[in-house]
């Protein structure tokens, strides 16, 4: 595991304070890289897309994950600052702290929207994109993730919804969950946390070599991970009904890479074939085999060589 070139801590708006990293060349080419979840965190293994002799790669965990501060994982941490439109200026306030003109984006699953969303926003900061595991984050995304994805996985999704508890509407689980992981009793945070993240690990293992990845986690990041993602999908990322796909005209001109696997059943390939189709400046890569995310590096990497050079 590559340790950071340098790190830091950013001070950003309403009491949050971002950890970054920077690997590889100050020299090179400024890449960003957009972590998962919402609330995976930044992992050094990202790293590993990049060449560190040619790219100067900044890794940052977004607001209440990792190693950002306060940690949405506590029922006391106001989730309200916490939206789409903070994290877009949260982004262009680390860039301004690092003295960056403009970069490159590669953002996976939940990084993709805010990829998207991103540079739609700033268009004349990003050098290109690449997004794998390619989601937007859209409410006909986040029924199927949490109510229609029951058909493929029903026993488990009865497990899930039965854990949301008696009342909870089972087509607006996410936001049954982020009430019962702000419940003030601890066990009842803990359990929403642990049912959510083995829902999650369901429906992403797709391929014969998948194992869980979520709920095997340590306690702490699944209350923090389970937290933010009930919180951002309840409210369909808090954006306006398919608003990434119908405002693609901004980004249309920028260079990119949509890479998605054909078995990703998380996030089926329909969503980035038709941002693909209002996105001439970018190629679509469907992986045959592939699933939610894994299978995706090598095209990911490609991607970046080409887009970087």
């Amino acid at each position: 595991m590559t340790a950071p070139r340098t790190q830091g801590l950013l001070p950003v708006t309403d009491h949050n304070t971002l950890h970054w990293e920077e690997h590889g060349t100050p020299d090179g080419t400024p890449c960003l890289v957009l972590h998962g979840g919402p609330g995976s965190g930044a992992h050094p293994g990202f790293v590993n897309f990049f060449d560190p002799h040619r790219h100067r790669i900044v890794l940052f965990d977004q607001r209440g994950a990792g190693r950002s501060t306060p940690d949405a994982g506590l029922p006391t941490t106001d989730l309200t600052t916490n939206t789409t439109a903070h994290l877009i200026d949260d982004i262009e306030a680390l860039r301004t702290a690092r003295g960056i003109d403009s970069w490159v984006v590669l953002g996976t699953s939940w990084g993709s929207t805010l990829g998207l969303a991103y540079a739609q926003a700033h268009p004349d900061r990003v050098r290109s994109l690449v997004l794998a595991a390619v989601t937007t984050t859209s409410a006909t995304e986040v029924h199927w993730l949490t109510h229609a994805m029951g058909r493929v996985f029903p026993e488990q999704w009865q497990a899930f919804r039965d854990a949301a508890g008696p009342d909870a509407d089972p087509h607006r689980l996410p936001a049954a969950y982020a009430r019962l992981l702000a419940d003030p009793d601890p066990r009842v945070r803990e359990s929403a946390a642990r049912a959510w993240c083995r829902w999650e690990d369901t429906h992403m293992a797709t391929t014969a070599d998948s194992t869980p990845s979520l709920s095997t986690r340590p306690l702490d990041f699944q209350l923090r991970f389970a937290r933010l993602v009930t919180h951002y999908w309840a409210h369909h990322a808090f954006l306006p009904h398919d608003h990434l796909l119908d405002t693609m005209h901004r980004i249309a001109h920028l260079p990119g890479a949509l890479v998605h696997g054909r078995l990703d059943i998380s996030g089926p390939a329909d969503t980035a074939w038709h941002l693909s189709r209002r996105w001439p400046a970018a190629t679509l890569h469907i992986i045959e085999g592939a699933g939610h995310t894994k299978g995706l590096h090598a095209t990911a990497v490609q991607a970046l060589d080409r887009l970087t050079r």
